[in-house]
């Protein structure tokens, strides 16, 4: 096989050829259920260090342009695979090492799951004149389940909050729930999960 491909930032075992790159992007797109964009599908790859960022770029507009990609209907600058580009998945995802092929799904999948949460667990940070307030939200589906305001000091505090927040809305649910309710097992119990 010929390494034709940029390696700036490839761990050994990431992909040198462009062909690898091309595959492995028709493989990913294949594999979710639902379209990624071009900046999504970028950072996955080179986050984890499978393929150098200009390889990747340059991959996904060859895919684009000769018809193998395109723009989904439902979600405007996210991007399917279309039924050639699955056929070629198919039928050479197998000449991609399955560690690459199971980490990269791994990540997509961790990305859209933190995108879901992000969507459903909205968080709103207002300027004030003395710091941030912070408003977070708790969907369960069509519904607030909770919703809370807090005070900070400072952006930076409104972004670790916001940050934090969306990384697990269902702890932060649990732990006021255990305190309005007095649940001292519950509480016992989360306090175990944040050490």
């Amino acid at each position: 096989m010929e390494f034709d491909a940029l390696t700036a930032g490839v761990k050994p075992g990431g992909l040198r050829s462009k062909q690898d790159i091309k595959l492995l992007i028709c493989y990913l797109l294949s594999s979710i259920p639902q379209g990624l964009s071009k900046t999504d599908l970028i950072n996955v790859l080179q986050d984890n260090n499978l393929a150098n960022y200009f390889e990747v770029a340059s991959a996904f507009d060859e895919l684009l342009k000769q018809g193998n990609l395109t723009e989904a209907q439902e979600e405007e600058n996210f991007y399917t695979v279309t039924a050639s580009g699955k056929m070629i998945a198919q039928e050479l995802d197998v000449s991609l090492p399955i560690s690459i092929r199971e980490q990269v799904l791994s990540a997509a999948l961790s990305l859209m799951a933190q995108q879901k949460r992000e969507r459903e667990n909205t968080v709103t940070i207002t300027k004030i004149e003395n710091g941030c307030q912070v408003e977070c939200h708790i969907s369960g589906g069509e519904m607030d389940l909770m919703s809370f305001t807090l005070y900070v000091p400072d952006m930076m505090q409104a972004k670790l909050v916001k940050r934090n927040f969306q990384k697990d809305p269902q702890l932060i649910y649990s732990c006021m729930l255990a305190a309005l309710t007095r649940n001292q097992d519950m509480v016992r119990d989360l306090l175990g999960e944040l050490s």
